[in-house]
């Protein structure tokens, strides 16, 4: 990674290329209406991405410029694998590291901010996000894991990271005043 690198440049391009990709997304029913909210989609994916660390934001960056540069779709290929479309993309034992680790961060924030991380969908959760991973190139893979690693090693829960993310990016102020507010009705 160039000692240059710029984040919010990386985040932005990163969500760009995700979000062109989306558009580009054939659906069976026509034009989905997550792809009539661009800007909902446009939070959504920055929230994913903004805990994770430069390395695996600048792999994940190359990961989507190659695939765009050879026509790939990463969104398509997502989708088609939680269809069942396609055959596995990957076979890594990452894949299930890094799904099994993320989903328990998800349950944990859900006990400690249920008005606004809410519990359920766990196993949809799962294979979305196993889909997904099966789209990464085996560096990118293994970056995430590495700071899935480092996260529960030093206690940091990357599910409460990406809400605070989402608080600030709503306008809702810190998490824990968006979980008061949600209380409160």
């Amino acid at each position: 990674m160039p000692q240059s690198f710029d984040r919010e440049a990386a985040l932005r391009k990163i969500v760009d290329l995700e979000l062109d990709m989306f558009l580009a997304t054939p659906n069976e029913g026509g034009i989905s209406a997550c792809q009539q909210r661009p800007e909902t989609f446009r939070v959504m994916r920055r929230m994913t991405h903004e805990p994770l660390d430069d390395t695996t934001l600048a792999f994940y960056l190359a990961d989507l410029q190659a695939a765009a540069a050879v026509g790939r779709n990463l969104m398509v290929e997502k989708y088609a694998r939680m269809d069942d479309r396609l055959p596995p993309l990957s076979t890594s034992p990452l894949l299930d590291e890094v799904a099994d680790a993320e989903l328990a961060f998800l349950e944990e924030a859900s006990v400690l901010f249920p008005n606004v991380i809410r519990r359920g969908g766990g196993d949809m959760f799962r294979r979305y996000l196993r889909c997904e991973l099966e789209t990464l190139s085996q560096g990118t893979l293994e970056s995430y894991a590495r700071e899935v690693r480092r996260a529960r090693s030093v206690g940091k829960n990357m599910a409460v990271e990406r809400h605070r993310c989402l608080a600030r990016l709503l306008g809702r102020g810190s998490l824990e005043e968006y979980e008061a507010s949600r209380a409160q009705g």
